[in-house]
This record gives C-alpha cells, structure tokens and sequence, in this order.
C-alpha cells in the first residue's frame, strides 16, 4: 500500500505537489491548469475459452425454464387477442404486428417439457399464419 500523504489519504492532490509557505501552511495548485488526462483501457478479454465454455454449459433451472415458456405463450396469446380486437374494430396498429412478430420469435425455444412444447409450437403456428394474414412473415 502506498501512502501520500500525513494522515494516509490522496483527497485532492497528493503532497508533493503542495507548496508550503514561510508561515507553516500551505496553497494547492492552481486547479484551473490542465490536468493530466488517461485514455482509458480496453476491458480485458476472457484469459481462458474454457471459462466461456464452463459458463455456457451451465444447466438453468427446468422450473425457472417452464416458468419463463409459459410467461412468452401468455404473451403470444395477449397480442393474439390485441390483434383480433384490432382487426374486429378497424384499427389495425403497425405496433400490434410488430409485437406479434417479437412474440413469434420469443416462441422458438424449447422448455424442456413435451406438452408445453406442443402448445407453444400451436400457439407459434397460429401467430405466424397471422403474419402471414397481415403480409408480414
């Protein structure tokens, strides 16, 4: 540990560049002069590929995965029924389809469990012959 100053602290600027007076005090620097300026490093890259590859190979938790499935087929199903409202009204948004295509996309992975997947892929079948409807696949 390095140490600058009397009582160990760097607060403002270390002691070597004070300047003392005949009196016993002392006067900063003026702060207005240009500071020493420090480009800043680029962040280190990974040491070691294995480290990526452990991080990658970490199993997630199968309830947090189902959990997480069947929040994104809610979601389908919510925009599905935003879309219906819309076209049932005339009012068609841009932004409903776009968030029918999000959903889509989100409906892609698989939760680990053979049912759920199954309802997943029909709610995904359905969203995309909505895009389709809507010339947006």
């Amino acid at each position: 540990m390095r140490i600058y100053g009397p009582n160990g602290t760097t607060l403002g600027t270390p002691a070597s560049q004070a300047k003392r007076t005949g009196s016993g005090s002392f006067v900063l620097p003026d702060t207005s002069s240009a500071q020493e300026t420090r480009s800043a490093a680029a962040p280190k890259a990974a040491a070691n590929i294995d480290a990526l590859l452990a991080l990658q190979g970490v199993e997630e938790d199968p309830v947090e995965r189902r959990k997480r499935s069947v929040a994104r087929g809610r979601t389908a199903l919510d925009v599905l029924d935003d879309l219906k409202m819309g076209l049932l009204s005339g009012n068609l948004d841009a932004s409903t389809v776009m968030r029918l295509r999000d959903a889509a996309a989100n409906l892609k992975s698989s939760s680990g469990d053979a049912g759920l997947d199954a309802v997943l892929s029909e709610i995904e079948l359905r969203v995309e012959v909505e895009l389709a409807k809507a010339g947006q696949a």
